[in-house]
Parts: C-alpha cells; sequence; structure tokens
C-alpha cells in the first residue's frame, strides 16, 4: 500500500450522487454497514461513502459498486443496531481501490482522488457561464436569486463544481460521471452541459404548466375535484385502489376461459392507470364488473330422474301429452349420455293455453331457474345483441342481462311471443336470435357490449308463438315446433276443477267451505262466456264469481255461497255467446263448415241462392282474398260435375249466385272452405237439401281433390259441440285422429275422404 492510501470503513448507498460540502442523512440497513458506521462513530474516523450502479442492490457484490466516492464525517446518528438514520458531512473524493472485507462490518483500501489540468483563462470564462447558467437555474425554479453572489468567494473551481452539483439532485450515471471526472477543466464543461439540461426541462415542464393553467376550463377543474376526493377516499381507505384489488380478488377466484382472464387483467390495468372520477374510468369499470359477474362456471345440477319429472309435468297440467313426452323424452336421453345439447323447442298454440306455464313446468321438473323474456314488439338488434361498450350507461342485451340475474349458466329462457319480433333502422331482432337459437353456434355467443364468447349450449330455450306461419323461416329452421293444442268443454273443467278453481279461490281468501261451483256451471261459463281455446277467460270469470262470493260472505253474513246452472246469471249476467246448434232438419243451399280461429274451433255456415240472371257470382260475408279463390275454384269444380249432377250444358249463363258467409262483421280467411262451398253450390243448383247434421272441412282443387288442413282438433271439438253427427274431413287428416279425445271420436262419425265427388255422392244419393 502506498504512503497515500487509506483503509476506511465503508458504507454503501443508492441514490442521488453526493459531492464535497453536502450534508445529507443516509438511511443505513445493512448490518455490516451500520457496524462500520458505529465503529467510525466511536472511534471519530472518517468513513468512505461510495454509491451502487444499481438501484436494486440485492446482495452484496463489490462488482456492483463505482469505483468513486467520497471520505465523510458523521455528525449524528439515530438507530439501533439493526437500522440508524446517520448525518454525514462530505469531506472530499476518493477511488475505491479494494474492499478489503465485508464482515463483520464493510472496510475498503481507498485513495484520495485528486484533479488537474487548471487552465485558469479557459476555467474563468466556464465559471462564467455556470454562474449565468446558475442564475437561470433559480430564476426558472423560484428560489433566491442572490445565491450566485455568494460564489465569487470561492477561488477553487472544483469546490464550486461540487458546492452548485449538490444542488442539483443528480442522479445516477450523470451525477456519478460529474463526480469520477478528475480533469478540472472536463467538470466545469461537463456541468455546464447539466445546467443548460436542466433548464431546458424546467423551461418546458413551466411552458406545459403555463398552457394548462390557461386551458383549465371546467371539466379540469371537476377532474382535479375528484382527484382531490380520490386522495381523501384513499386516506380514508376507501379509494379506486379498494376497488382495483376487489376485481383482482375477484378475478382470481374466476373460473372462466383464459381469452376472459387475460381481457380482464387488460381492463383492470387500464381502470389503475386512468384518474379516479373520469367518465371512462366508470365505463370500464361498469365493464369489469359486468364481465366479473357473470355465470362463466356456475351451473345448476339438472334433474336426469323422467320419474320426478313426470310427477312434476302431471302435478302442473292435465293434459298436453306430446308436450310432456318430449321432455320426458330429453331428460331420458340426458341421464344416458349428459352430454346432450339442450333442444330449442317451441310452443305453437292459441293465446292462454298454457304455453308459459308448460315452459315453468319444464324448468321445475328439469331443475333449472326460469327466466322470461318478452319478444313481442322489439325492433332493436341492441337489445338481443347488446349496445356497443362506447358510452356511459351502455348494457348488455337481455340474453347475457338475465343470465347474471339468474347466477347460472344453464338456466331455461323462455323466449315469449318469438313471433311478434319487428324491425327496423335499428336492426333485425330476428336475424340476431339466429346465433342464440343455432346449437351449432351458440357455445361461443358474442354480446355486442361483453366483446368475449359466452357459452350458451347448456341454457334449454324454450320459445312461444301463436302462429308458426309468422315466425321467420331461418329462425323457425332451427327450433322443434310443438303444437300445443285448445282445449275442448272436458278438458277445461278438469283443468278449472284441480288447478284453477284453487288458485282464485285463495287469490280471493276464501275456503273450500265457502263456495262450491257444480260442474254443469263450469260448463256453462265454458260453454256461454268465453270463446277461446284456452282457459285464460274461464279463470277470470272464475275469478269474478269468488269477488261476488266474498262480497257476499262479507256484506250479507252469508256461510256458503252455491253456484249451479240455474243462478250462474246471478253472478256473470246474461249469457255473452251463443253457439249454433246443428238443425235436424234437411236445408237447401246451406252447408256447415269448419273453421280455426284464434279462439279455437268454430262451426260456419256457407248458404248458397240462385236466381235467373246472366252468370254473376256475388260473394259477400268479408272474406278475405284465400276463400275468394276457394269462390272461384268450387264454382269450376261443379261446373265439370255438370252432367254428374243433370245440369245443362253451360247452366251458368242463365243464372246468378249469390254466395254468403253470416256474420259479415268478421274478416274469415283460410284455405279450408272449398270443399263446403262445392257442396253448397251443388245444393242450390240441383236443388237437393242437405242435412243439418253434417259438416265438412277441407280445401279443393279444380279436379276435386282434397287437400289436407290444419286445426281439426278445435274444428272436431266445435263440431261436437254443435251436436254435429257427421263430419267429412280430408283423407290425409287421418293420421291425426290420434290426437282427438276419444268423447269426439266416440260422439261423431269422421269420414276421411280424397275427393270431393265421394261428398256430392254420399250427401246428395
Amino acid at each position: 500500500m502506498t504512503t497515500n492510501e487509506e483503509v476506511v470503513k465503508m458504507i454503501p448507498t443508492s441514490g442521488v450522487a453526493f459531492f464535497p460540502g453536502m450534508i445529507f442523512p443516509i438511511d443505513v440497513i445493512e448490518p455490516e454497514a451500520v457496524k462500520a458506521a458505529s465503529l467510525a462513530e466511536e472511534n471519530g474516523e472518517t468513513v468512505f461513502i461510495v454509491s451502487y450502479n444499481d438501484d436494486d442492490m440485492g446482495d452484496f457484490d463489490p462488482e456492483n459498486l463505482y469505483n468513486v466516492g467520497c471520505y465523510a464525517k458523521i455528525i449524528q446518528s439515530i438507530g439501533r443496531r439493526q437500522q440508524k438514520h446517520v448525518l454525514v458531512e462530505v469531506l472530499s473524493r476518493g477511488e475505491l481501490l479494494e474492499v478489503l472485507q465485508v464482515r463483520p462490518y464493510y472496510e475498503a483500501r481507498t485513495l484520495p482522488y485528486e484533479s488537474f489540468n487548471d487552465h485558469k483563462r479557459i476555467n474563468d470564462k466556464y465559471i462564467k457561464l455556470i454562474k449565468e447558467q446558475y442564475s437561470k437555474f433559480l430564476r426558472e425554479e423560484g428560489r433566491n436569486e442572490a445565491e450566485p453572489e455568494n460564489f465569487d468567494f470561492i477561488d477553487d473551481p472544483n469546490v464550486l463544481i461540487d458546492t452548485i452539483a449538490g444542488q442539483l439532485d443528480l442522479l445516477g450515471p450523470r451525477g456519478q460521471d460529474l463526480l469520477a471526472e478528475n480533469d478540472t477543466t472536463e467538470r466545469l464543461l461537463y456541468l455546464i452541459r447539466l445546467l443548460k439540461e436542466e433548464n431546458d426541462v424546467i423551461r418546458l415542464e413551466n411552458s406545459i404548466d403555463e398552457k394548462v393553467r390557461l386551458e383549465f376550463d371546467r371539466s379540469q377543474r371537476e377532474n382535479l375535484l375528484r382527484e382531490q376526493i380520490r386522495i381523501l377516499q384513499d386516506e380514508l381507505g376507501e379509494g379506486s385502489d379498494d376497488v382495483i384489488e376487489k376485481f383482482s380478488y375477484r378475478l382470481e377466484s374466476l373460473n372462466a376461459p383464459e381469452e376472459v382472464q387475460d381481457k380482464m387483467n387488460t381492463e383492470i390495468g387500464r381502470l389503475y392507470r386512468l384518474p379516479s372520477g373520469t367518465s371512462e374510468g366508470a365505463v370500464i369499470e361498469n365493464y369489469i364488473d359486468w364481465v366479473l359477474s357473470l355465470p362463466w362456471d356456475k351451473k345448476d345440477e339438472v334433474n336426469h330422474d323422467p320419474k320426478k319429472a313426470r310427477k312434476i309435468l302431471e302435478e302442473d297440467h292435465y293434459g298436453l301429452k306430446k308436450v310432456k313426452e318430449r321432455i320426458l323424452e330429453y331428460i331420458s336421453v340426458l341421464k344416458l349420455t349428459e352430454q346432450l345439447r339442450s333442444p330449442i323447442l317451441c310452443l305453437v298454440g292459441a293465446p292462454g293455453v298454457g304455453k308459459t306455464s308448460i315452459a315453468k313446468s319444464i324448468a321445475r321438473a328439469t331443475n333449472r331457474k326460469f327466466i322470461r323474456i318478452a319478444l313481442g314488439g322489439i325492433r332493436d338488434e341492441a337489445e338481443i345483441r347488446g349496445h356497443r361498450r362506447t358510452y356511459l350507461g351502455s348494457i348488455p342485451g337481455r340474453i347475457i342481462y338475465n343470465l347474471k340475474m339468474a347466477g347460472v349458466n344453464n338456466p331455461l329462457i323462455l323466449l315469449d311471443e318469438i313471433d311478434k319480433l319487428g324491425n327496423d333502422v335499428r336492426g333485425d331482432p330476428a336475424s340476431a336470435l339466429l346465433e342464440v337459437l343455432d346449437p351449432e353456434q351458440n357455445n361461443t355467443f358474442t354480446d355486442n357490449y361483453i366483446e368475449l364468447p359466452f357459452d350458451l349450449s347448456d341454457v334449454l330455450f324454450v320459445t312461444t308463438a301463436n302462429s308458426a306461419s309468422d315466425i321467420p323461416e331461418p329462425l323457425l329452421d332451427r327450433m322443434e315446433v310443438i303444437e300445443v293444442d285448445g282445449y275442448i268443454q272436458s278438458e277445461k273443467l278438469q283443468i278449472a276443477r284441480r288447478y284453477l278453481l284453487k288458485e282464485v279461490m285463495a287469490e280471493h281468501g276464501l275456503k273450500k267451505s265457502q263456495l262450491h261451483i257444480s260442474d254443469g256451471a263450469i260448463r256453462d261459463i265454458i260453454d256461454y262466456y268465453t270463446k277461446e281455446s284456452g282457459v285464460r277467460e274461464l279463470k277470470r270469470k272464475l275469478a269474478r264469481i269468488c269477488r261476488i262470493a266474498a262480497k257476499r260472505i262479507v256484506e250479507d253474513d252469508q256461510k256458503k255461497i252455491s253456484v249451479t246452472q240455474s243462478n250462474l246469471a246471478d253472478f256473470l249476467g246474461p249469457q255473452l255467446y251463443l253457439f249454433d246448434k246443428a238443425e235436424e232438419k234437411n236445408r237447401l243451399g246451406v252447408v256447415n263448415g269448419l273453421a280455426w280461429t284464434s279462439v279455437g274451433g268454430e262451426t260456419l255456415e256457407v248458404e248458397v241462392v240462385k236466381f235467373p240472371g246472366k252468370g254473376k257470382i256475388k260473394v259477400t260475408g268479408q272474406l278475405g282474398d284465400v276463400m275468394q279463390e276457394s269462390v272461384q275454384a268450387a264454382f269450376s269444380f261443379i261446373r265439370t260435375q255438370a252432367k254428374k249432377l243433370d245440369l245443362k250444358d253451360n247452366f251458368q249463363e242463365d243464372i246468378d249466385l249469390h254466395i254468403h258467409v253470416p256474420e259479415g262483421a268478421v274478416p274469415k280467411d283460410g284455405p279450408s272452405a272449398g270443399v263446403t262451398i262445392a257442396t253448397a253450390l251443388a245444393s242450390a243448383l240441383t236443388g237437393k237439401p242437405v242435412s243439418g247434421s253434417i259438416a265438412m272441412t277441407g280445401e279443393i282443387t279444380l279436379n276435386g281433390r282434397i287437400l289436407p288442413i290444419g286445426g281439426l282438433r278445435e274444428k272436431l271439438a266445435a263440431a261436437h259441440r254443435a251436436r254435429i253427427k257427421k263430419v267429412f274431413i280430408p283423407m290425409e287428416n287421418k293420421r291425426d285422429l290420434e290426437d282427438i279425445p276419444d268423447e269426439i271420436k266416440k260422439a261423431l262419425e269422421i269420414v276421411p275422404v280424397s275427393d270431393a265427388g265421394e261428398i256430392l255422392d254420399a250427401v246428395f244419393i
């Protein structure tokens, strides 16, 4: 070791560079550094302070130390053996030659650092520039401008450099390079560059501050206030960091696809970087909450027991054999495979037949949550797919919204009134439903708001419609249609007795001992006070009887109310509907037809009269285009049968015909009146009457072939109610007789025919 070298205690530090003349505090944490500081203070020795060349000190390694540091004297220290807060005065620069020991304290071999190249003329110019730049620095900083005048008393350029550098808070290599340079002229030049850089930065910051101050409008002031509120909330433990932590915790516990996890991590990071209270932050926060609230992996255990399901379905509904059997088939297959895709069922039937209640029973039988979405009148595609996440207040579509409300990803979703969807400039909701209702696509359904694929394959979708013909073809192709037929009188009686009466009596606070309604009274309500395929109006009439009964029990103190056929009018007033009973006598030019309407089946008379004329045909009775064409087809068929009916050739040239369907104020249309019109024409033209106990239905072609019709069950029920004895139906509808109740088939003589000639032979011969 040379005579100038010194062995001293060493304290490694990190952060701002230090220069001779500075007095500053150091937090000493490492046990070896604490020991070195304590020994140096006790013995009055100097210590060597040297910086790490990396902020992350980690394990001590001499290679991570700069080779130039400073000698310092410990003025004061506070703390214990584990940690000290030391106030030091920096004396001079020194070079680190070697670390001699690490334990039990740091000790190093050092060499005092000396400067050279003292060119006074050049240095004086540089010193003048330094003072000018430092004056600018103080002005830009807003500090005391008189400070540079004190530098006139400093003769040593290196002392001046160290004094000014100590005021600049130089970090890392910038400060260390100035400390390590031993050429005085180079040190002065380097300090000039540092001062210029500092002045440029401060000038830019001041310019930005000035622009911000000038452009500080109302919204920016609000943001400032929100930021202050956020800081206050943070102090109270209610800040946005809590929201970030809650979101992060929810994401960790969320068993969602990797794509969802990555998206949420990105959005939470964006939210963290945004100032609290901004509108964009509110949009992102709402979006994250929605995604994390979705039931990505939550589902109910579906019932696989068909016996239990059958019991529930029988408890809730009377009849509906086809619907019940289809659900039991699905549950049975699911029990065997456990991987069956949920079918898309479409229940089609008249209003009031119980389509919605059937869906509820299916949900109960399969142990699924029930969700109903009303589609009637929806015209905006966003109702299905959601709104784009571009503004405050946007939300997902109804599918995703209701899945969140359900809390599971395998509920039963009832899409009610799917045949009443609309469309306009806002899109086509029916097209948006294609992805929802397609089992091949709905496992990656993407809502516009969520922007992530959600698996809908476990959802059991059930749709309802009054008429399958009004459902868009692409949608209908993706669904399994189940016809829910209207009820006949006997079925309505059982439904009223088993379900409706109990329900309305409970709603009105009546006990079984207080009200009795006879079966005859219920039948009369069905026949004369309601006109529907379902039982909705029947329930209303029963509710009205309950209200009147409750009034009599309370006001008149009656103990029990009995409703029979004889006193039914006292509760419901005069009969509202009178259906025509078939007449036994024969009638000329009058034939009973059968029609299907939204409220069930009805008998429909077709009347034809002839009188001298010039071959004109007049049609009245508010007939639609289809029935107008049926008249033309029926008349052409009769002309082909002129010889068989003993009519002269061109018989139409000498007569006029008037065809009328009574109840002219009621619009009538449909492809099933052709054979009835043809028979009425034949009766009027031949002068042969037709029995009033006969009815018929079916469309006719020009050569007399009878085409199949719909609504056979309702039509035969109407014939049965009107006391018809014999009904002609199309031969192709013979297979539908399996669904006709036995009591109707026993009461009616049902004759399937394939040609109108068969009917003419049976009626007139």
